[in-house]
């Protein structure tokens, strides 16, 4: 059986150069979506240090389209720690500290987990408010998910040989065993991930590099969770520094300001 595509790779000089590309793509699609026939963009975001990236350089990028724009984005989350979202530990307190304060989308267009329910209740909310905002997709069809990869090659909550990865009904899973703390999250699962229409994994730093060698080029029989995704019609793009690339021999695109 052929081997999936890996998708498109760029590499960057810089972990601040990668940055102000997303943010110019992130800008770019929300432009083309919004004179689309839904007339709206719908982002997924994930946490980590994509928080402090995004936050320093999407403003600027998606101000030029100004208020009426970001009037029409809905902005969901690809997974969430069952914290209070004042703890450090909550993706959505993050983002809603450090960007959403200079990026005023509606807060009723901004899907959050209720982290005051048990963990499965918390899942399930989430999963309702989804296909509110969603409604007429089977599955909710972002038109723009942002995925991170950590060194063990998990990505969202779906953490290797977890039976996570084995879920194709549930939009939206709870997971209380989480190898990383804290133990309890909520996860969109595999089914969401690849019926997006633009799938970008960011990754930096040396300690991702024999990870997505991994991913990338060893084809393997149980493959990593971030291997698994893989769009049904949507596009798969990668954007890597040098450092996390420093292992890849197959081809990519070499982006640099010089």
């Amino acid at each position: 059986m052929a081997a999936p595509a890996p998708g498109f790779i760029s590499v960057f000089s810089s972990p601040q150069e990668l940055g102000a590309s997303l943010a110019q793509l992130v800008a770019q699609r929300a432009e083309s979506c919004l004179a689309g026939a839904r007339a709206r963009f719908a982002l997924g975001l994930s946490g980590g240090s994509l928080v402090s990236m995004l936050a320093r350089e999407l403003p600027a990028a998606a101000a030029p389209a100004g208020p009426a724009s970001l009037a029409r984005w809905t902005l969901g989350f690809c997974d969430e720690r069952l914290v209070p979202f004042d703890h450090a530990e909550s993706t959505y307190g993050l983002y809603r500290a450090q960007l959403l304060s200079r990026l005023p989308i509606p807060e009723g267009q901004v899907i959050t987990i209720n982290p005051l329910l048990p963990v499965e209740e918390a899942a399930e909310d989430y999963a309702k408010k989804l296909r509110e905002a969603f409604q007429g997709d089977s599955i909710p069809v972002f038109d723009l998910l942002i995925l991170g990869i950590g060194p063990d090659g998990h990505t969202c909550s779906l953490f290797p040989d977890h039976p996570l990865l084995q879920e194709k009904e549930k939009i939206v899973a709870p997971i209380s065993d989480s190898p990383k703390p804290p133990p309890q999250r909520v996860t969109l699962t595999l089914p969401v991930l690849n019926a997006a229409r633009t799938v970008i994994f960011v990754a930096t730093g040396e300690g991702k590099a024999a990870v997505l060698k991994r991913i990338l080029e060893d084809h393997e029989e149980s493959p990593l969770p971030a291997a698994l995704v893989q769009p049904h019609t949507g596009k798969l793009c990668w954007f890597l520094d040098e450092a996390a690339a420093r292992l890849l021999t197959v081809p990519f695109e070499k982006h640099s300001t010089l």
